[in-house]
C-alpha cells in the first residue's frame, strides 16, 4: 500500500506523552489477555535453526534473516517472522491441559515487508496459544475466543479515553462475523483488499473466516501457510475454516486495519490435506510436521496479535512509526514530518 497523509492530521499526543502511553497499553493489555484466556508468559526466541520447520513462512515465499552459526559449523539460524508453531511445541513440552495456555512477547525481523503506515521491518506483537481438546475445534470456540480479544480491545479503548479525552472512543459494542466467501459473494467484482475495506467500514471491526483456502472464484481471499492455521474443515457455518483475521476500520487512514491473524490449528488430516494443496508434502519429513503428524503434539488455537498495531489504532497515530523505533525510506521520513507524523 502507497504511503497515506491524512487530510488535516493532528498530533493527538506528543511523543514524550506517547512513550508513556504506550507502556500503559502494553502492560495492560497483556494482562487482561492472560487473565481471559488463561495464558502464561513464557521466554520468546528471537531465531531458531533453519530446517526443522518451525520458522512461520508466513504467505511462503518471505524471506528470513539468517545468520551462520561458527560454533555449529556455519548451521543457519533464522530470525523469526512469528512463532505460530514454536508456541504449539512449548504447549506440548510444558504438558499445558486444555482450556490454558502461554503467551510470548515476541520480536521479529521480515526484511520483505513494502513500508507503509502499516508495515515495519520490525514486527512486534504478543503471540499466543491456547489447549484445546477435540470437541473445541469449532467455529463456536473460534469466535468465543474472538470475542474475548475484542473485549479487551474495547476495554483498552475505554481506557484511553479516561487518560486522554480527547481522543475518543470509535469501536463499536460488538465485532462481526462474516466468511471470505460471503464477502465474495456481496463484492464479487472488487479485490480481497477493497472487499475488506467495504465490509470494515460498514461493520467498524470485523472477523474474516476462511483466510488461505480458495474461495468459489478459485483464488483465497488471502495468503496463509498450510502448517498452522486450518484453513480446510468444513464449519458449522457451512463454509471451509477454522481461522481467521481481526480488522478494524481505521478512521485516521480511511483504511481497513488488520490486528490480528489466528485460528484453531490444523490437527494431522488437515495438515496433510493443506500440504498436498500447497505442493509441498515434502514437508512432512521436517521436525514439527513430524511431531504433529505422530500425535506428540496438543491440538490447539492460536494466533498473533500487534502490539504497535495496537497502540497505533488505539492511539489514533498515522503510522506505525509513531509508536516503534525502526528504519524507514529518507523521503518518507521527510513526507511525514511536513504533515507532523514524527516516526520514531
Amino acid at each position: 500500500m502507497a504511503l497515506i497523509i491524512p487530510k488535516q492530521y493532528k498530533l493527538k499526543l506528543l511523543p514524550e506523552t506517547t512513550e508513556q502511553a504506550i507502556k500503559t497499553l502494553k502492560v495492560s493489555f497483556q494482562e487482561k489477555l492472560s487473565k481471559s484466556l488463561n495464558l502464561r508468559r513464557v521466554t520468546a526466541p528471537l531465531f531458531v535453526l533453519a530446517g526443522t520447520g518451525i520458522n512461520d513462512d508466513l504467505n511462503g515465499h518471505e524471506r528470513a534473516v539468517t545468520f551462520p552459526i561458527k560454533c555449529m559449523g556455519d548451521r543457519k539460524a533464522e530470525v523469526v517472522h512469528s512463532l505460530a508453531k514454536w508456541k504449539r511445541l512449548k504447549l506440548g513440552a510444558y504438558g499445558i491441559a486444555p482450556g490454558y495456555g502461554l503467551y510470548t512477547d515476541m520480536n521479529a525481523i521480515r526484511s520483505d515487508e513494502d513500508l507503509d503506515n502499516l508495515h515495519s521491518l520490525y514486527v512486534d506483537q504478543w503471540d499466543w496459544e491456547q489447549t484445546i481438546t477435540e470437541q473445541d475445534r469449532n467455529l463456536d470456540y473460534l469466535k468465543d475466543v474472538v470475542r474475548k480479544i475484542y473485549n479487551i480491545v474495547k476495554e483498552l479503548e475505554s481506557q484511553v479515553y479516561a487518560d486522554f479525552p480527547h481522543i475518543t472512543p470509535i469501536l463499536p459494542d460488538k465485532i462481526t462475523f462474516i466468511h471470505a466467501e460471503e464477502l465474495l459473494q456481496m463484492y464479487p467484482t472488487l479485490s480481497p483488499k477493497d472487499r475488506e475495506a467495504k465490509a470494515a467500514r460498514k461493520y467498524g471491526a470485523i472477523f474474516i473466516i476462511g483466510i488461505g483456502g480458495k474461495l468459489s472464484n478459485g483464488e483465497p481471499h488471502d495468503g496463509r501457510a498450510p502448517d498452522y492455521d486450518d484453513w480446510i474443515s468444513m464449519n458449522s457455518d457451512g463454509y471451509n475454516g477454522l481461522n481467521g483475521d481481526i480488522i478494524l476500520w481505521n478512521s485516521i487512514l480511511e483504511c481497513p486495519f488488520e490486528l490480528s491473524s489466528m485460528g484453531i490449528r490444523v490437527d494431522r488430516i488437515a495438515l496433510r490435506r493443506q500440504l498436498e494443496i500447497c505442493g509441498c508434502p515434502e514437508r512432512e519429513m521436517l521436525d514439527f510436521h513430524k511431531a504433529l503428524l505422530s500425535g506428540e503434539l496438543p491440538l490447539s488455537i492460536g494466533g498473533g496479535i500487534g502490539q504497535s498495531r495496537l497502540c497505533m489504532f488505539l492511539l489514533q497515530k498515522a503510522h506505525i512509526g509513531e509508536v516503534q523505533a525502526s528504519i524507514w525510506p529518507e523521503d518518507q521520513i521527510t513526507e511525514c514530518a511536513k504533515h507532523h507524523i514524527y516516526l520514531l
